[in-house]
């Protein structure tokens, strides 16, 4: 076996490997899995065939695992859980593969070799999902695998500019001794416990963690340094006169608004279906305030954003790009994108933000287990 100079981590759902960016520079991400055989295809080109292993994570066996892997990473899918999804929860069949991946970790533990530290990231709809039932399923869950665990709510916006709130449950084994710097108190609040964070751990019967997180130090990109400038796909005079329509009266006034201000301003633009007069009608829904909504799948519950431009008056409107949306999950350039552009949308839109899972890292999770393999 070769030696390692960072401990071991196993990336589930690993999706485009997005988590792995963020994790690397304090891990080894040596193994890797995913059922989607583009996303896989997507994680070889970037990272090399070796320790992926493509299928259902139901059927993955234990010697297939590597031995001592100190984190096991869990960004499981959403679908069932988010608020533009059906709410089916974790009795979903995509959400409830996350008890395929509690299997696994059961089977490390009969090995005698379970991580110290286990992360579960998804969705905000978690913490509500089922009334709480499931979020407290997943708690005992852990518990009875022999972790005690808390939840953050962190959003990307803190690094990013897209609004981006993600539910992370980090979860240690149960006797470790955890440093006061890694806990909140009354006296020193963490700004990742938010009211929905805090209201739904405290319906929660088992013990929980509180995680002391501190905010990054780094202010957002700008949506300007995002913009690729190769790209001019700008809409013609009819696609511009059809979102004219579609925008309502408010947002039409937020927009003149806009447009009658000097200088260059750069929005988005997201196209929902309302209700109006009980018949369903599209509608175009703009924001100027430097942040970009929540990124999505193109086939997800919203469909895919825009760019709006407005410079002296002048209106440009362009869809987000596969590489504008990797710069808006904070994936560097040199990452190689699938050829196809809903392919590339797809891994952004699945995916968890790369300076988010790298704060999350450096600040809890390699100092946590320092604690627990001193």
């Amino acid at each position: 076996m070769p030696l390692r100079d960072k401990p071991i981590a196993l990336e589930f759902f690993a999706g485009g490997g997005l988590a792995r960016l963020g994790l690397s520079g304090q891990f080894d991400v040596a193994w890797a899995n995913d059922l989607d055989s583009m996303k896989c295809r997507a994680w070889r080109e970037n990272f090399g065939a070796h320790g992926l292993i493509e299928g259902d994570v139901a059927n993955i066996q234990l010697d297939q695992l590597p031995q001592r892997a100190a984190l096991a990473w869990a960004s499981f899918p959403c679908q069932d859980l988010s608020l533009a999804g059906d709410r089916a929860g974790l009795s979903g069949g995509r959400s409830g593969t996350l008890f395929a991946f509690m299997a696994r970790l059961a089977e490390l533990r009969e090995r005698g070799d379970p991580p110290e530290v286990v992360v579960l990231e998804n969705v905000k709809g978690l913490l509500s999902s089922d009334s709480g039932r499931d979020l407290a399923a997943i708690f005992r869950a852990l518990e009875d695998l022999g972790y005690a665990a808390g939840c953050l709510e962190m959003d990307a916006a803190w690094f990013l500019p897209q609004s981006r709130p993600r539910v992370f449950i980090i979860a240690v084994r149960q006797g470790v001794e955890i440093p006061d710097a890694l806990l909140s108190s009354d006296n020193r609040l963490c700004v990742f416990h938010t009211p929905a964070i805090l209201k739904a751990q405290a319906t929660l019967k088992s013990g929980v963690v509180r995680w002391y997180l501190p905010p990054p130090p780094k202010a957002p990109t700008l949506l300007a340094d995002l913009l690729d400038p190769t790209d001019n796909a700008w809409w013609d005079a009819n696609k511009l006169a059809t979102f004219n329509q579609q925008l309502s009266g408010s947002h039409r006034a937020r927009l003149e608004a806009i447009m009658g201000t000097p200088g260059r301003h750069i929005g988005t633009m997201y196209r929902r279906i309302r209700r109006k007069g009980g018949e369903k009608h599209q509608c175009a829904e703009i924001r100027f305030d430097g942040i970009v909504g929540c990124l999505r799948t193109p086939a997800g519950g919203s469909s895919r954003q825009f760019w709006l431009v407005v410079n002296s008056g002048n209106l440009k409107i362009r869809p987000i790009n596969p590489r504008e949306a990797m710069r808006l999950m904070g994936v560097p350039d040199t990452y190689l994108l699938p050829k196809g552009t809903l392919a590339g949308l797809k891994i952004a839109g699945d995916g968890v933000a790369v300076p988010v899972v790298a704060w999350l890292s450096e600040q809890l999770l390699a100092p946590l287990l320092a604690c627990a393999r001193p």
